[in-house]
């Protein structure tokens, strides 16, 4: 079984859609939604009676090394297609584990390698769905088939005899005479077999098995109460209360109503972050400000059948009881032990370093918005649902940057070209594009990327926003590369959830969703650049706290100069942004790093504070979340990113739970990277976007990711970078708190 089909399958493949960003912004209404699901159910009672769902189980056919066949796809396919895949994938391990030969790496590790194809494959086409096409009948899907996956993982991790192969070979003497790559691979199965319960008696087995049972299910029901709260709740607005929004912010809101049929009025503000934060940003009306405020930062948390508090307070005492049960003093011990960081001290002693300074900068931020609002005779005290509507003020006050200006010239389609052209002159590769493959729905375009006119792969770009579809941006791998049979190439894709426009008329990003763009265009990049053996280590299968460094690389790339007087164009004009506005973006970079700082770690410090507790009894979300901000000293000004009841990332599934650190610690490694790239004489220097791509894009999992970044930099990466970038004051380098080893800070 390939590590990704096991990763899935533990995954459920339903919580695909909700692990890594926000929640399905699906702007259908409950009712219609609720009509929708009792047709689909009525559908999925007459399962095919013939076999047509094993289209989803076929390998794939066509050029490129066979494509996805989304024209052949539909959702009733889905439920008997991964039942009849865990059938297969099931008895290709038993014959694995029951062989009477000797376990070797040839007969055990890579047996497993490549068994499971049919669950990958149709296990691929569902996630897709999932985050891009999600529907009730989808939903209901999810439902019935988390459990059922679950504890088809379970029966893998769980195998007494495959883990005895496994382990033989690991601590065997002929482990020294295999490769690094494959030693590397031994150990990843050897140690995710352990952390899984291999070696326990029976009964824990039987416990942990139907704990992860449980979960499963419980996840689900968190996402979709959080699903509701987002698309049951609408603030409306008439004409009168539209004072201070720019154009971009009043169509938007105009095609929001539309897609609710207009049931509420003319212009409608979505309960999701897209909608909320630019109203947040530029409306006059304070009342308003708040209302919509409150309405998205209450969601999970309104008391009522979709609440999520008591699913939090379940949800940790499973998790609390499997980690002993698995032998670590808690959760988080478990989640962190194969990432970078290693242990929640490590994690915890970098975002404590970051935390006083991001505080700091609140504060003088704070301090320059109530200046500004006392100037306007306002009479208010800031609060949380000022502080973007006069973080822009000010921004607009001292620096003289007004966003709606720049985006004048960041036209999607231009920017989409600049990533190319980054593409092509750090890594040499061309973007060709075709229409003789299918796509799942018709918005999405795809690429044959290429180098020096050889294939590489394929880029789907799905960049609009619709109804079942997740919010937010992401990257999905649809097949990871490898070489045990003959050089398979990648097919990974871009999701985003831009506003469609009118045929004809480009489609304007803020300068935030361009960093985004060019940010999930660093994944694609990564398992572009893949160029592993096995599968399981491919491409971003590098640990959560690493994958998201050079994807965080790639954003810098954005306001080079070759890139802006490129493709940063004038949507009337046609003339490249000009300088002085480019000055004013550089200037307002770290405008707002206090906000954003601030409440992203707030999130991550509960998270992982919540993770290392025990004692779950009587525990009460919603006062847990309030006491520890109140230690850390939160600033009332601000909320944390993602309040516990709506925390997806953590509460929808494993993903990033423990976990959510991982963005700054990731951070770190991009800030000391990109510094290589100006010491080296400028970021598009040859030889170290060469040796970049050695050491960090091509490697995946192959070697430990800290082993090959000091490969790349020379050393590990310096903390202080990171407070550099952000704009903090920089420690004293003397005291040798300067940089993190393969554990964690240096002190």
């Amino acid at each position: 079984m390939t590590k990704s089909a096991l990763i899935a399958s533990a995954s459920a493949f339903a919580l695909l859609a909700i692990t890594s960003c926000e929640s399905t912004e699906d702007v259908t209404g409950r009712e219609g939604q609720m009509e929708q699901m009792q047709d689909s159910m009525d559908d999925m009672a007459q399962v095919n009676e013939d076999d047509t769902y094993r289209v989803l189980l076929q390998e794939w056919k066509g050029p490129y090394g066979g494509v996805p066949p989304f024209d052949k796809v539909e959702v009733s396919m889905f439920q008997p297609a991964l039942e009849a895949a865990i059938k297969s994938a099931r008895g290709e391990i038993d014959a694995i584990a029951s062989q009477t030969d000797a376990p070797t790496f040839d007969n055990t590790i890579l047996a497993m390698e490549e068994s499971g194809d049919e669950l990958d494959r149709v296990g691929t086409i569902y996630g897709i769905y999932a985050s891009g096409l999600s529907s009730p009948a989808v939903q209901e899907v999810q439902r019935e088939m988390a459990p059922k996956l679950a504890a088809f993982s379970d029966s893998i991790y769980q195998n007494k005899a495959l883990y005895d192969r496994i382990e033989a070979i690991y601590k065997g003497d002929g482990y020294n005479a295999l490769t690094p790559e494959q030693q590397r691979l031994v150990w990843d199965y050897y140690t995710d077999f352990a952390r899984a319960g291999a070696g326990l008696d029976d009964a824990d087995k039987a416990r942990v098995a139907a704990i992860n049972q449980e979960l499963a299910s419980l996840y689900t029901t968190f996402s979709n109460n959080l699903l509701h709260d987002e698309e049951a709740y609408v603030t409306w607005l008439t004409e009168d209360q539209i004072s201070g929004l720019p154009e971009s912010v009043i169509s938007a809101a105009e095609s929001a109503a539309e897609s609710r049929d207009n049931e509420g009025g003319k212009y409608a503000i979505l309960n999701t972050r897209s909608s909320m934060d630019p109203f947040l940003t530029y409306s006059d009306n304070r009342e308003l400000r708040e209302k919509v405020w409150n309405t998205y930062y209450n969601r999970g948390d309104n008391g009522d059948a979709y609440d999520n508090n008591q699913l939090i307070a379940d949800i940790m005492k499973l998790r609390a009881e499997r980690s002993k049960l698995l032998g670590y003093d808690n959760y988080a011990a478990w989640s962190i032990e194969k990432a970078v960081a290693k242990t929640p001290d490590a994690a915890m002693e970098l975002m404590l370093k970051v935390w006083p300074a991001a505080k700091a900068k609140v504060a003088d931020e704070v301090a320059a918005m109530q200046e500004v609002a006392d100037a306007e005779g306002a009479d208010i005290t800031i609060a949380p649902w000022d502080y973007r509507y006069y973080a822009e003020k000010v921004r607009q006050a001292d620096y003289d940057f007004d966003s709606e200006e720049v985006k004048q010239y960041l036209q999607l389609e231009k920017l989409r070209e600049g990533m190319f052209w980054m593409a092509g002159e750090l890594y040499g590769f061309e973007f060709q594009p075709v229409e003789d493959v299918p796509v799942f729905h018709e918005d999405v375009r795809v690429w044959e990327v290429l180098r020096e006119g050889k294939h590489v792969g394929l880029w789907y770009f799905d960049p609009y926003a619709r109804s079942g579809k997740r919010s937010g941006a992401w990257m999905n791998a649809y097949r990871s590369q490898n070489n045990i049979d003959g050089f398979t190439t990648p097919i990974v894709s871009n999701n985003s959830n831009f506003v469609k426009g009118a045929p004809g008329e480009p489609i304007l990003i803020s300068w935030d969703d361009a960093s985004t763009l060019f940010h999930e265009f660093g994944h694609a990049l990564h398992g572009l650049n893949s160029n592993v053996t096995y599968p399981s280590l491919a491409g971003t299968a590098v640990p959560r706290d690493y994958v998201e460094f050079p994807s965080q690389v790639h954003e810098n790339w954005l306001p080079t100069p070759e890139i802006l007087q490129r493709f940063a164009l004038h949507m009337d004009t046609g003339k490249p942004i000009p300088q002085e506005l480019v000055e004013k973006i550089e200037r307002a970079a770290n405008a707002r790093q206090g906000f954003d700082t601030t409440e992203y770690l707030a999130s991550a410090l509960v998270d992982m504070k919540v993770h290392t507790m025990t004692d779950f009894t009587d525990f009460d979300a919603d006062t847990f979340e309030r006491e520890t901000l109140v230690e850390l000293g939160m600033p009332k000004e601000l909320p944390m990113r993602h309040r516990m009841p709506q925390f997806s990332h953590v509460f929808s599934g494993e993903g990033y739970a423990a976990g959510y650190y991982a963005y700054l610690w990731a951070d770190t490694f991009s800030a000391d990277a990109w510094e290589a790239f100006e010491e080296a004489g400028g970021p598009y220097d040859k030889a170290t976007a060469a040796k970049f791509r050695k050491w960090i894009l091509s490697v995946g999992n192959t070697i430990d990711p800290s082993e090959a970044y000091v490969k790349f930099r020379g050393h590990g990466p310096d903390t202080n970078a990171l407070m550099r970038d952000r704009g903090f004051g920089v420690q004293d380098e003397a005291n040798g708190d300067t940089g993190m080893d393969a554990g964690g800070v240096k002190n």
